[in-house]
């Protein structure tokens, strides 16, 4: 993870904040993810398919929430993790840490959030009346995802099986299944609130694609299924917004996507950990008000460059931060992506997920707009640090 000492100072935030007030403020919370450059801190908490059926839509094929709930529920576990370092949902560790899992297959495997067992000494696991203990075989941070293995498995629980989150849309219907707050497994009803989310991990890095649901989720869901209308999949529920100065659950909630977890359940599954690429800046998307305090033309969009990393992937392809002209004045000089791979006015969330989907030796072309003229450059991605 890259502090703040170690970064490559773009132009001040006192220049922004002066001249753009509570605009940058908002849009920096927003969307100054900075493909795993930036920090922020974060709360935790098989086949294709076309659109999900309302439950009761009489499709033989879909289930009634209890038929979801009975089928699925017996492979979702209660999770004890003793002296892990962090607590669902965000919030300093405090002795054992609690979640839920799921198995994902006969063999004992279950994916929960990396939060949930992160600096845990012993790992153990409830399904049903039965406990188990389980290893660790490997965790990710950078998207939430850990991956356990439990001791000696029950023979006759069925696995879940993963879904296509690249198919689901917004409006259909879901099920999550958990133990908030201990209540051991608690099923809650909701729908896909909104899709193509970005949450920050638990190191920092953004986590491209999530799925939002308003169905209610709680500490102690940290890390189990989010459904759909045929019990399969598509999220595993990792983070909650909440309002004022509440913990629980306002109807906001923030699951990783299957494609996701698939990908890196894989890869612990082959090597025991999971490397994402990396580029390497940090920008802001260019909005009409932050083109005319830079004294940049008005028909300019894309991502202004604010810093990148040293020695990184984009500082060796030579893309530079903006920087102001000095004394808080307008104008400055630096680069604006205004292109990436081809295609124009890119947003920061946009490039985060190019990234995101890439793996480390991949190229991708970046247009950047300097003292008025496009140049290409093609940037190299690297392997992320931390």
């Amino acid at each position: 993870m890259t502090s703040v000492s170690d970064r490559r100072t773009g132009f001040p935030q006192l220049f922004l904040a002066a001249v753009i007030g509570g605009l940058v403020v908002v849009l920096a919370g927003l969307l100054l993810i900075g493909t795993g450059f930036i920090d922020r801190p974060a709360r935790s908490a098989g086949d294709g398919f076309a659109s999900i059926a309302p439950v009761g839509s009489g499709k033989t094929d879909r289930g009634s929430v209890g038929e979801i709930y009975d089928r699925a529920s017996p492979a979702v576990g209660f999770i004890t993790a003793a002296g892990a370092g962090g607590s669902p949902f965000g919030g300093p560790g405090q002795g054992d840490s609690t979640g839920s899992g799921f198995l994902i297959d006969r063999d004992g495997h279950m994916v929960t959030n990396d939060h949930v067992v992160t600096g845990s000494g012993e790992v153990s696991v409830r399904l049903g009346e039965q406990d188990f203990d389980a290893e660790v075989v490997g965790s990710d941070p950078s998207t939430d995802i850990a991956l356990l293995r439990l001791s000696n498995p029950p023979s006759g629980t069925e696995p879940l099986e993963l879904g296509d989150s690249a198919a689901v849309g917004v409006g259909d219907p879901v099920v999550a299944i958990g133990n908030p707050f201990g209540l051991d497994r608690t099923a809650t009803t909701g729908i896909v609130s909104a899709l193509q989310r970005e949450i920050s991990s638990t190191n920092g890095y953004s986590i491209s694609d999530v799925i939002q649901t308003d169905a209610s989720i709680n500490p102690g869901n940290s890390g189990g299924p989010l459904l759909d209308g045929n019990g399969r999949v598509i999220g595993v529920n990792s983070q909650i917004a909440t309002g004022g100065g509440s913990n629980g659950s306002v109807g906001i909630g923030f699951a990783v996507p299957s494609s996701t977890v698939g990908k890196v359940v894989d890869e612990l599954l082959e090597k025991g950990e999971v490397e994402h690429a990396w580029i390497g800046i940090s920008g802001i998307d260019v909005q009409p008000e932050i083109a005319a305090a830079l004294e940049l033309d008005g028909d300019v969009s894309g991502v202004l460059v604010q810093e990148v990393g040293p020695d990184g992937p984009a500082d060796r392809a030579g893309i530079e931060p903006f920087q102001s002209d000095g004394g808080g004045e307008p104008g400055g000089r630096g680069d604006v992506i205004v292109a990436v791979d081809g295609k124009r006015s890119p947003t920061m969330a946009e490039i985060a997920a190019l990234v995101n989907g890439s793996e480390p030796g991949d190229v991708i072309e970046l247009t950047v707009l300097r003292d008025g003229r496009e140049r290409t450059v093609d940037v190299e991605l690297g392997r992320r640090p931390g």
